[in-house]
């Protein structure tokens, strides 16, 4: 089993803003580009429960003791949940030396050295849900707050406003960023665990189970159960099944529950029933009743952990530490002694969100409406919470499986109450407006209508599904694809996919693309050309050219260097996919119809970039045989000059689709203008074109004057905000007599005296001021 928990350390995913997954070593992580040196670092390390994040700090606090990360001379670990009493106040250097490490001599001496040497100090903060018991840091500090007592709110508030320890570095944890970015003004590096990939998860359960007679057996019979094996992506979950799997294969039982309710209900009911006889079953029951409205109680306030003297009896401690739901946690005492109090933490997440749905389906208070005020789905803008986060879903399936033998042994209630309460929640949801719930919302309710595995609420949800799904910048994790993809499958209607910046994985798009009722889908395009290499690989031609067939491109924006990198990619692809379609139906001429059917592409990569990734682009619009519309006015300006103009002038004769071209805001000057006039005309779609604010002068607008009479498709041309003066004007307007296609010319430039335009536009009233 330790070498499991070594997996969970070296098997860390993390994906940075959530949006593209890559591997980050340990090593990596205090690697901060930019920024002065001397100033306070902050790196935050975002995931849910359960993903391992303490684990990774451990290890990190561990690879330091080893020699590893030299920069530092003294690290610090502070698990937050210990700070749980507000009246403690320490200074720093208590806090430093008192409270952590407790050197026998020298205090004052090291103190001085941390103070003097912050760039050699790492304070580690795990768990900033810890102190929510204040709803913001404070702004202001104690005037000498290295001496004077502070709450440890105001002293790592100090220490984010580099008020405190000018120079340090510090890691933080967080379950959400959202609670972060309020606290910290200031980020330097977010790195986001995302938990194991299906290969890590086989690998991990592979490791539990070795030396095992079951090794076998397990490993296939997880893998069977989709659910619990999507579940696996999170360490602690995939711990939990495995555990769950060990027991019941001992015992002969070689099937797994179907949903997570009743998994967790099945490992519960080992856990006691194990251990129990007929004298204690009522005691028992009583003690679970207790302990999950403890559970609920220290969930409501963001908190795991409680003094013992806290707890209703010994008998519950007692209960509580014997099957495993609770473990020894140690407090300070708010005293000038400095002594700890041991108080008991929940073993686990897990274990605390089943007895919180446990204690709201026992507690007399909640009748049947009451119950379903748990499971109200936020509004649009609304996030779900994300503490007690697997409650209503457990909550939900507990209603649906109270007639389960395992769930009778925890409970004596009324099975006509029972029935109530399933009936409300079956209605609650009947009359739920699911179009008008926000993706994440919709989410939620997906998983707690799963875990009820009631037909005829899986069938409700299914219909009521909009055909246009939108799971844009939503984090969309294994679990979450299965029970999409469940209840997709049940739906006779068509759906349209927007998977975009999901971070789903390979596997989970290739199961949703494969459904025949998805006949489209927007996804990353490099998520989608290694789905295509896979499919490749394995000779699934079907699934290739069905995949090909349902990706919808249109419209395109580039605002990264990736994004032209991947379409990029994805035009190569193009022969491998043609090949392989080609291959195996005999079609000739194949072209994917995401690749001819774009229409229009916006470019938006910055000054920064812009030129260097325009270069890029212009080698593949080619490509593109139906583009419309290509825009390059960024609101950041793309700066692509004259060489950008240049370039893309060489490749107008390809582009005969294009109706619109907007080079807004781009610093092209008469070079460049020069280079666009002579290769305009090749471009027999355009109506448009603006030029908006460059810097085109008189002998640029000279140019421009002498090929309109050309442009037979032209509409409009909007050339104001340059550097144009009358004479060019007076060009401008004198061309635009030999134009009678063309049915607007905005000119307005500061360097033409408003009398002559005005009296430019009194000869041309196709000329707007």
């Amino acid at each position: 089993k330790n070498s499991v928990k070594a997996m969970e350390k070296e098997l860390a995913t993390c994906s940075l803003h959530g949006r593209e997954k890559t591997f980050l070593k340990r090593s990596q992580i205090f690697q901060i580009s930019g920024g002065e040196d001397l100033e306070t670092k902050v790196i935050v390390v975002l995931g849910k429960a359960g993903m391992g994040k303490s684990i990774l700090l451990q290890k990190i606090c561990q690879d330091w003791s080893n020699g590893e990360f030299s920069q530092f001379e003294f690290v610090f670990w502070f698990d937050c949940k210990q700070f749980r009493l507000p009246e403690k106040r320490y200074s720093l250097k208590d806090l430093l030396l008192v409270f952590f490490v407790k050197p026998q001599e020298g205090n004052n001496e090291i103190f001085e050295y941390i103070l003097q040497n912050p760039a050699k100090v790492l304070l580690v903060f795990d768990g900033l849900e810890g102190l929510h018991d204040h709803e913001s840091f404070p702004r202001s500090l104690p005037s000498q707050p290295e001496k004077d007592l502070c709450s440890v709110k105001e002293l790592l508030s100090g220490l984010i406003q580099k008020k405190l320890l000018n120079g340090c570095t510090l890691l933080l944890t967080a379950r959400s960023k959202d609670k972060v970015y309020q606290q910290v003004p200031k980020v330097d590096k977010t790195i986001e665990i995302v938990g194991f990939s299906p290969q890590q998860r086989e690998l991990y359960i592979s490791k539990y189970f070795e030396g095992s007679p079951y090794h076998d057996n397990a490993l296939k019979l997880i893998k069977e159960h989709e659910y619990l094996f999507s579940h696996c992506y999170s360490p602690v979950m995939c711990r939990f099944v495995c555990s769950l799997c060990e027991t019941l294969l001992e015992k002969g039982d070689k099937s797994l529950p179907s949903t997570l309710t009743t998994v967790i209900l099945k490992f519960v009911q080992q856990k006691i029933m194990s251990m129990e006889t007929d004298s204690t079953a009522l005691r028992n029951q009583e003690s679970l009743a207790a302990l999950a409205q403890i559970a609920w109680c220290l969930g409501e306030k963001h908190q795991n952990a409680m003094k013992n003297d806290l707890l209703p009896s010994k008998e519950v401690k007692e209960f509580a530490l014997k099957y495993g739901f609770f473990v020894p946690f140690a407090f300070l005492r708010p005293s000038d002694s400095g002594e700890e109090e041991f108080g008991s933490a929940f073993s686990d997440f897990v274990i605390q969100n089943f007895l919180g749905a446990l204690h709201l389906l026992l507690a007399e208070e909640n009748k049947s409406k009451n119950l379903t005020k748990y499971l109200s789905f936020p509004s649009k803008r609304k996030k779900p919470r994300n503490w007690l986060d697997l409650v209503p879903r457990l909550l939900a399936g507990l209603l649906f499986f109270q007639d389960d033998p395992y769930f009778c042994s925890f409970s004596s209630k009324d099975a006509k109450q029972s029935s109530k309460k399933q009936k409300a929640l079956m209605e609650y949801i009947r009359r739920l407006q699911i179009n008008e719930l926000s993706p994440e919302s919709l989410l939620e309710l997906l998983h707690c209508v799963y875990e009820t595995q009631s037909d005829y609420l899986l069938q409700h949800v299914a219909l009521q599904l909009q055909p246009d799904l939108s799971f844009l910048d939503v984090v969309l994790r294994p679990p979450d694809v299965h029970v999409l993809h469940f209840i997709l499958k049940r739906s006779g209607e068509d759906f349209s996919l927007d998977l975009r910046n999901s971070s789903i994985d390979m596997q989970g798009l290739r199961d949703l693309v494969g459904l025949r009722n998805v006949t489209s889908f927007r996804a990353s395009l490099s998520d989608t050309i290694q789905l295509w290499k896979s499919l490749e690989q394995t000779e699934n031609y079907q699934l290739l050219r069905a995949s090909a067939e349902k990706l919808v491109l249109d419209p395109f924006k580039a605002k990264t260097m990736k994004d032209i990198s991947d379409l990029s990619d994805l035009v190569e692809m193009q022969k491998v996919v043609t090949n392989c379609v080609q291959g195996a139906s005999g079609c000739s001429n194949y072209e994917i119809p995401a690749i001819k059917n774009l229409r229009k592409l916006d470019f938006a990569l910055g000054p920064v970039l812009g030129l260097q990734g325009f270069l890029k682009l212009v080698d593949i619009l080619a490509a593109f045989p139906s583009l419309q519309h290509l825009d390059l006015d960024a609101l950041s300006e793309n700066g692509i000059g004259d060489e950008g103009a240049k370039s893309l002038s060489e490749v107008f004769p390809t582009l005969t689709s294009l109706e619109i071209l907007n080079l807004s805001q781009n610093k092209i000057t008469d070079v460049g203008a020069e280079k666009l006039a002579a290769a305009l005309p090749s471009l027999t779609s355009l109506k448009t074109l603006s030029l908006y604010n460059n810097s085109i002068c008189d002998f640029g607008a000279e140019n421009l004057a002498k090929v309109l009479p050309d442009m037979a498709s032209l509409r409009v041309l909007d050339i104001q905000y340059n550097k144009i003066t009358g004479v060019g004007a007076q060009q401008l307007t004198d061309s635009l007599r030999k134009c009678p296609h063309i049915e607007n010319l905005v000119m307005w430039n500061p360097t033409i005296p408003y009398g002559v335009l005005e009296h430019l536009q009194q000869l041309d009233s196709r000329i707007s001021l």
